[in-house]
């Protein structure tokens, strides 16, 4: 156990230093090319600003307006029959929108519901089986100038469904009661 603590801490001043002393030996400028670098990185942060701010207003006006209520409403007889809970819903619509706004709903599931519930548990499993693909899209996409995304979308919300489909599959099967 020890042993990996002492990795885990000098790993990457190794990895730096291995770089750095190759890039020396290759007569790379290596502080001419970090520094190309941190401004390419500064003005990609600044692109992606538009993008964030439209998608969290976005978010906010579908969480406050009700609509996320309103539809849980309509769809909890059928999430009744397929034994899913109504609670995880808003973490399922959220997730690919937004993995911060998913982590505060996995957040109050797990404090209503606690981490050791059935519903804390299919909570977690969605969070890590599902990726924000909206966000990836809108942010990445949108600062390399990408506009035809429709292919990118499918695969990616196929993808989100696969994830939460075996979340809840593999959770009842484990964890049902």
């Amino acid at each position: 156990m020890q042993l990996i603590s002492v990795i885990s801490l000098w790993i990457v001043p190794i990895i730096i230093g291995v770089i750095l002393i190759y890039s020396t030996f290759k007569k790379v400028p290596t502080y001419e090319h970090f520094v190309e670098g941190g401004k390419e990185g500064i003005k990609i942060a600044i692109s992606i600003i538009p993008f964030l701010v439209g998608m969290l207003v976005a978010i906010s006006v579908f969480r406050v307006s009700g609509a996320l209520d309103f539809f849980i409403h309509l769809i909890q007889p059928m999430l009744y029959m397929l034994g899913i809970p109504a609670e995880i819903v808003p973490l399922a619509l959220i997730r690919p929108i937004s993995g911060t706004a998913a982590l505060g709903l996995m957040s109050d599931i797990l404090s209503v519901h606690g981490p050791d519930s059935y519903i804390g548990k299919l909570a977690s499993t969605i969070q890590g089986s599902t990726d924000t693909t909206f966000y990836v899209l809108t942010v990445y996409f949108g600062a390399v100038g990408i506009k035809k995304m429709g292919d990118a979308l499918k695969v990616g919300l196929l993808a989100d469904l696969v994830g939460i489909s075996a979340a809840i599959m593999i959770i009842s099967f484990m964890f049902s009661s």
